[in-house]
């Protein structure tokens, strides 16, 4: 039997004095955050009343065509969001495509098996089901992508002379950009595997909370954020690896050459 505890408004708009008073800190020491707050904040509450108004909707009607819609809207607003937080980014529809492409094909194929073989909702495309874990996929790959892309083609770019060294002597393209490659890898993975090693122990994750909250059983609560957490690692493991090696094919070429001039110039 579930015991939720229903939050009034007003409830939330309590929630919301402790934020105010970081905007008075802010003011008091003259951060000049308190501008950033007051909109950051009201973004958050515009954005989320229109989802909830939006996912109920989408949850009443029940529509795998719908239901596809909004998860490639979620992917098209994810990529635009790797793509604005590259230092140094690829020129063209590259740009966006590969990281766009990268976390879109890795977190519908997890979602996709997670969907089918361990939840298995009926239909098996329910929205209720198949929207949120999504989103919860994408939003970690998205960051992993990000970092992981940052970290390659900033340090090329720094790197192009001891690169185009290796590659005078004789590397292949691969060879001489494999502790670039490493590096990046490891920048996209860090934030997925300082999560799993925290969790339950330094942090309680949101999904766990919330269903121990709305009255789950805390040992069922775990069993669904163990499967969210490993869903999560692969695909945020599969979007890295996959940007990292499309992102390095496009910045090189056939002839083993760098070709930086395919990223854009900086503003």
């Amino acid at each position: 039997m579930s015991d939720y505890i229903v939050l009034s408004y007003w409830d939330v708009m309590l929630a919301a004095v402790f934020l105010v008073l970081n905007g008075v800190l802010s003011l008091a020491l003259n951060l000049g955050l308190e501008r950033q707050l007051l909109i950051a904040s009201s973004r958050m509450v515009v954005q989320l009343l229109a989802v909830g108004l939006v996912l109920k909707a989408i949850f009443a009607i029940s529509s795998p065509w719908l239901t596809l819609l909004v998860a490639t809207v979620m992917c098209i607003i994810a990529g635009r969001e790797v793509w604005a937080r590259q230092e140094r980014r690829l020129a063209g529809k590259w740009g966006f495509g590969i990281g766009a492409g990268a976390m879109a094909a890795a977190g519908m194929i997890v979602t996709l098996v997670a969907l089918t073989t361990q939840i298995q909702p009926d239909p098996w495309w329910s929205p209720r089901f198949a929207l949120p874990l999504f989103g919860m996929i994408l939003g970690n790959a998205m960051t992993g992508i990000s970092l992981g892309v940052d970290t390659l083609t900033t340090t090329l770019y720094r790197e192009r002379l001891a690169i185009e060294a290796r590659l005078l002597l004789g590397s292949s393209r691969w060879e001489a950009i494999t502790p670039f490659t490493r590096r990046a890898l490891r920048s996209g993975f860090t934030p997925i595997i300082n999560s799993m090693a925290v969790v339950g122990v330094v942090s309680l994750p949101g999904m766990m909370t919330g269903q121990i909250l709305s009255g789950v059983d805390p040992t069922e609560a775990v069993k669904y954020q163990l499967l969210v957490m490993f869903l999560i690692g692969g695909a945020t493991g599969l979007g890295v690896l996959s940007a990292v090696l499309a992102n390095i094919w496009r910045l090189t070429d056939d002839r083993h050459r760098l070709r930086l001039d395919r990223l854009a110039s900086r503003s």
